[in-house]
C-alpha cells in the first residue's frame, strides 16, 4: 500500500469518524484543492479546498444545531455539484443523519416525484437542505406540475443564505464510530427503495479497504460523473479522495450522458488516474465518441478504470480497449469490481495492474448450478468476468440460500459477506435487517453475514457474479440469467436500443414463462420483423420460447439513477398494462 504522508501517520488511521478526518485534512492541508467541479462539464471550474469545505460544513452544522434536529434525518436536495458535499458534511458535523437524493425530474414527474415522497416518508425526515435555486426554482416548478410537493412537514435550511461566520457557533456533536452517518436509499432494482443505515465505522472501514486495494497516493486524481446519491458516487468517487488526500474532479451525469466525450476529455486534461462507472457507460463512449475525437485524447494516466454497479460484460471491455487503446488506454487499467450499498460500497477489486480475467463455462452445467470451464471450441459457452478478491478484513462466502451451507469452489450460490464494512441494516425494517444482515451458516454458526441476494461463485479465490437471486428465471427446472437473455436480444436486431432491455418471468398458468421488453428505434424496420428476430435469437441461444416480446418507446424503460434496468418495475408495468408500447 502506498500511503499519503498523513495516511502513514496515526492522525488519519486513528480517525474514527468522517468528521475527524475532514478536520484533520483542514488543519494540516487547509489550502489544498480537494474538490473541483466542472459546472459546464468541460472547462468552467468550481474549486473547494479542505479548509473551505470544513468552514462550510461548520456553518451548515451550526445552523442545523440551532434548529434542534440532532439525530434526525435530513433530505439533501441539490443538483450535482459541491453544494451537496458541503451539506452532507454539515449534517455529519451536527450529528444529523444525511439522506442524499436525486432531484425529481420535471419531465418524468410521475416516476421521480413518488420516489422522493416515499423516501421522505420512510426516513421520517424533519429537515430538508437545499440551495435557494432549488427551493425557489426547481421545486417550485414541480409544484406547478404536480400541484403539491408532499414530502412531509419538514423544516427548510437554505444553505447558500447562511451567514459567513455561522460556523463559530458549532458545538461538538460528540459523535462516535457507531453514530449513524447517513441513510442511502437503494436503487429499487428489485424492490421498493430501502434506506441502508451506514455508520462512521462502516464508512471508514470501507474507505480504508478501497484505498489499500487501489494503491492511491496523494498524486492520484479521481475523475467522475457519478452522483452523490449513489454509493459508488458518494463513497468511491467523493469520500475516498478525502481519505487519501487526493484530488476529485466531477461533473454532472447529464453532461456526461449528453456528450460522453466530456468524461474522457476530463481524464485526459486533468491526468486522471482513477475513475469508474457502470458497464453501460463504457459502451456509450464507444458508440458516441468518434475516431477523430479519440485521436485527441491521452488516456495514458488512467490506471484504474472501475467497472461495477451492474453486470460486467467482457464484450464491453474488449470494445473499449479496441476503441481507446490508440488513445493510450491500457488493458491493465480495467478493474471489474463488485459492491453494493448494503456493504457501504465496495466488496472486491481486481489487483492494480492486473488485466481482466475471463472464464468460459459450460452452459448446461451452469443451469445446474456448477461453473465448469468450457473447451475453447465449445459452442454456447457463457463468459464471466472476474470481479477480483475481497477487501482486507472482508470474507466472501458462497452459500446455498435454502440450506445455508457453504458451497465449494465453482459451485453457484448466494454471495454472503462478513466484515466491518457491512452496513448496520435497513432503516426501520427490523425483520428484513435480521434476515439479510445477521445471517449465520447453518453448520458452524459463523456470522453475522450480509446476504446480498446476488448469485456467484469463487474460483481460485476470485469472485464471479452470475446474476440476481430474485431476478433468476427458472423455466422447466433450469436457471436462466436475465442479463444473458438481454444481451442476446440486444444483438438480435439493430432496432433494439443497447442497454434498454428487460427480461423477466411471469406466471402463465402452471409454469413460469419468459417476457422480453425492449426499447426500439424502428427507423424503417417492421415491428413484426424486429420481434421475429428477437424470438429467433432467444430460442436459438437459450432454448426458450418467449411468452411475450414487447417493444416500447425509447427512454421509457424503467432504470435506476445509475442506469441499471429495473426488471421488477418493468414486470409490474407489463402486468398492469402501463408500458408505452409501440409493438
Amino acid at each position: 500500500m502506498k500511503n499519503s504522508p498523513l495516511l502513514g501517520s496515526t492522525s488519519i488511521q486513528e480517525c474514527s469518524t468522517l468528521v475527524e478526518l475532514l478536520r484533520r485534512r483542514a488543519a494540516d492541508q487547509p489550502d489544498r484543492v480537494g474538490y473541483t467541479f466542472l459546472t459546464d462539464g468541460e472547462t468552467q471550474e468550481q474549486n473547494l479546498t479542505y479548509g473551505e469545505l470544513d468552514k462550510k460544513a461548520r456553518a451548515i452544522g451550526a445552523s442545523l444545531q440551532a434548529m434542534g434536529v440532532r439525530g434526525e434525518r435530513a433530505l439533501l436536495l441539490y443538483p450535482p455539484g459541491l453544494e451537496c458535499l458541503e451539506a452532507f458534511m454539515g449534517c455529519l458535523y451536527a450529528g444529523v443523519v444525511a439522506v442524499p437524493l436525486d432531484l425529481p425530474d420535471p419531465s418524468r414527474i410521475s416516476r421521480t416525484l413518488p420516489r422522493l415522497q416515499a423516501i421522505a416518508a420512510s426516513a421520517q425526515a424533519s429537515v430538508a437542505l437545499a440551495s435557494s435555486d432549488v427551493r425557489d426554482g426547481h421545486l417550485a416548478a414541480l409544484r406547478k406540475v404536480d400541484g403539491v410537493l408532499d414530502i412531509g412537514q419538514v423544516k427548510w435550511l437554505i444553505t447558500d443564505r447562511i451567514e459567513e461566520g455561522a460556523g463559530e457557533n458549532l458545538v461538538d456533536a460528540e459523535i462516535t464510530e457507531d453514530t449513524i452517518a447517513y441513510l442511502l436509499y437503494t436503487s429499487g432494482s428489485t424492490a421498493t427503495p430501502k434506506g441502508v443505515v451506514v455508520s462512521h465505522k462502516n464508512l471508514l472501514a470501507n474507505m480504508a479497504g478501497i484505498h489499500a486495494m487501489n494503491e492511491h497516493t496523494p498524486e492520484s486524481v479521481m475523475v467522475t460523473w457519478l452522483p452523490l446519491s449513489h454509493d459508488l458516487g458518494l463513497v468511491f468517487t467523493a469520500l475516498v479522495p478525502l481519505y487519501g488526500g487526493f484530488r476529485y474532479v466531477g461533473m454532472s451525469p447529464i453532461h456526461f450522458l449528453y456528450k460522453p466525450l466530456r468524461w474522457l476529455a476530463a481524464i485526459s486534461r486533468y491526468r486522471g488516474t482513477v475513475s469508474g462507472c457502470p458497464n453501460f457507460a463504457y459502451d456509450l463512449c464507444v458508440r458516441k465518441v468518434p475516431p477523430a475525437e479519440r485521436a485527441k485524447l491521452d488516456l495514458s494516466s488512467w490506471a484504474i478504470a472501475l467497472n461495477g454497479a451492474e453486470p460486467v460484460r467482457h464484450e464491453t471491455i474488449e470494445r473499449f480497449i479496441e476503441a481507446f487503446g490508440p488513445s493510450g488506454f491500457r488493458r491493465e487499467a480495467f478493474n471489474p469490481s463488485y459492491g453494493m450499498t448494503q456493504a457501504t460500497c465496495s466488496v472486491s477489486f481486481v489487483p492494480v495492474s492486473a488485466p481482466p480475467t475471463y472464464l468460459r463455462v459450460q452452459k448446461a452445467a451452469l443451469e445446474r448450478g456448477k461453473a465448469i470451464p468450457a473447451a475453447p471450441d465449445e459452442a454456447g459457452a457463457i463468459t464471466f468476468v472476474s470481479c477480483g478478491r475481497e477487501l482486507p478484513g472482508q470474507r466472501i462466502a458462497i452459500v446455498d440460500p435454502e440450506t445455508k451451507l457453504e458451497k465449494q469452489p465453482c459451485e453457484v450460490g448466494e454471495i454472503w459477506l462478513r466484515g466491518p464494512g457491512n452496513a448496520v441494516g435497513y432503516w426501520n425494517r427490523p425483520e428484513e435487517t435480521e434476515e439479510l444482515f445477521h445471517a449465520k451458516l447453518a453448520d458452524t454458526g459463523e456470522g453475522p453475514f450480509l446476504r446480498t441476494e446476488d448469485l456467484g461463485f469463487l474460483k481460485d479465490g476470485e469472485l464471479y457474479i452470475t446474476g440476481r437471486l430474485k431476478d433468476l428465471i427458472i423455466v422447466r427446472g433450469l436457471n436462466h440469467y436475465p442479463q444473458d437473455i438481454e444481451l442476446t436480444v440486444e444483438k438480435s436486431s439493430r432496432a433494439v436500443r443497447p442497454g434498454a432491455t428487460a427480461a423477466f418471468s411471469v406466471d402463465a398458468g402452471d409454469e413460469e414463462r419468459l417476457v422480453v421488453v425492449s426499447e426500439a428505434d424502428l427507423g424503417g424496420a417492421s415491428p413484426a420483423d424486429v420481434v421475429g428476430d428477437i424470438r429467433q435469437a432467444v430460442v436459438e441461444q437459450h432454448d426458450l420460447m418467449p411468452h411475450a416480446i414487447v417493444l416500447v418507446k425509447p427512454g421509457t424503460i424503467f432504470k435506476t439513477a445509475s442506469g441499471k434496468i429495473q426488471r421488477r418495475a418493468c414486470r409490474a408495468a407489463y402486468l398492469n398494462g402501463t408500458l408505452e408500447v409501440i409493438a
